[in-house]
């Protein structure tokens, strides 16, 4: 049995956690920042193939104690590198540390790097090349107070970065961030998805392809193929004929909007793209759309707040926002994310929801708003007393 660790979005983990349980991991345990669990090397195949929500999948290697940098020198120095990969590959070392004593973290990923290159000097009598901006090799090492692991990085790429996106603005919101927050809502694919300031079209492709059960990654390929270990035929059994038509399902109830043009253009290129040319987005003002059913899911990242950068325009456009909720969407649940922690004051309406996220380094919230008729406070109040909130 192996260990794995992945890491993912932070306020993910316990949706990632339930990922990787019905992907086959065993002994699935969430941390702060990802999920922990054990399986047949073979499952980081599957984990790097098919999770949504997960950014990396890492092998651990290696463990001890340690309280200086000669101690990751020694522990490193122990472990058989040449076992699992050639000296022809490009090599990286990253290490993060969490409360270290550590006085050099440049050092201390110095005398990691030293000392794999001196363990295959010792085995092979050759010593693999460092490679910062490509390797084919990452060597993760992870060190707090006293304790460190070593890990393969089996991904390469970070998993967010499905090999689907064509085009993008500034920004875009990243695929697995969007996929973990479909999870949150709850959305399937007979409910209506309404994405009113899509932009490149992040929540609707991963909506299109959740719902047609296409593996998000499906069109890239991973590090794990540099290891000595790959197996050929146990992946060539895993991972699917990415030019096979997508499977056949009942028309997706997908829209999008967006005031931008090139938004629009690129969402439309990025549809087109992986298949799900028949999602339609069109122009228009999240302000005056009108809703394409009496009830659905409506998911969006506005590019508000901290890029929008004219407060007068923002304290302005919030209120309007909320009345055209609360006009047009009854019967609708509404989930937004902002980094903006006033958004619900600012929109006058009140979250029955307020999940903690981070869009990438950006503390935000996803907030869930119940429209119902009469206004959204009663629902606030019911889920308040209901321990939801």
């Amino acid at each position: 049995m192996e260990t794995f660790f992945a890491t993912c979005p932070r306020g993910l983990e316990d949706e990632l956690k339930k990922e990787f349980m019905d992907l086959g991991g065993q002994a699935v345990r969430a941390t702060p920042g990802g999920v922990e669990c054990q399986g047949p090397f073979s499952l980081c195949y599957r984990l790097n193939l098919e999770s949504r929500i997960a950014s990396r999948i890492l092998w651990r290697v290696g463990e001890g104690s340690y309280r200086h940098e000669e101690d990751l020198y020694r522990l490193a120095s122990q472990l058989p590198w040449p076992q699992w990969f050639s000296v022809n590959c490009r090599i990286k070392v990253r290490l993060v540390a969490q409360q270290s004593p550590l006085t050099s973290l440049e050092f201390s990923t110095l005398r990691v790097k030293d000392a794999i290159c001196d363990r295959f000097l010792r085995d092979i009598k050759k010593r693999p090349e460092v490679d910062k901006r490509n390797p084919d090799i990452q060597i993760v090492v992870f060190v707090d107070e006293s304790q460190v692991a070593m890990y393969l990085d089996t991904t390469g790429s970070p998993l967010f970065k499905r090999g689907w996106r064509q085009a993008a603005g500034e920004a875009p919101l990243r695929e697995n961030l969007a996929a973990g927050i479909l999870r949150l809502s709850g959305w399937t694919s007979d409910q209506v998805l309404l994405d009113p300031m899509c932009g490149s079209g992040t929540f609707l492709i991963e909506a299109g392809l959740m719902a047609k059960g296409v593996a998000p990654g499906a069109r890239r390929e991973f590090s794990f193929r540099h290891f000595r270990n790959f197996d050929r035929v146990a992946w060539s059994e895993i991972r699917p004929d990415v030019q096979q038509a997508l499977p056949k399902t009942p028309q997706l109830k997908l829209f999008g909007f967006d005031h931008d043009a090139e938004a629009l253009s690129m969402a439309r290129s990025n549809l087109q793209f992986v298949g799900l040319g028949g999602v339609q987005v069109n122009p228009g003002d999240v302000l005056e759309i009108t809703p394409p059913a009496d009830k659905g899911i409506m998911v969006t990242n506005p590019p508000y707040g901290v890029r929008m950068g004219n407060q007068p325009d923002l304290e302005e456009w919030y209120p309007k926002f909320g009345d055209m909720l609360k006009q047009r969407f009854s019967g609708w649940t509404v989930y937004v994310l902002s980094a903006d922690f006033r958004f619900p004051k600012l929109i006058r309406l009140a979250p029955s929801k307020k999940i903690p996220l981070f869009n990438g380094g950006l503390e935000s919230r996803l907030y869930e708003f119940q429209m119902v008729a009469g206004g959204n406070r009663k629902a606030a109040r019911l889920s308040k007393r209901q321990g939801v909130d």
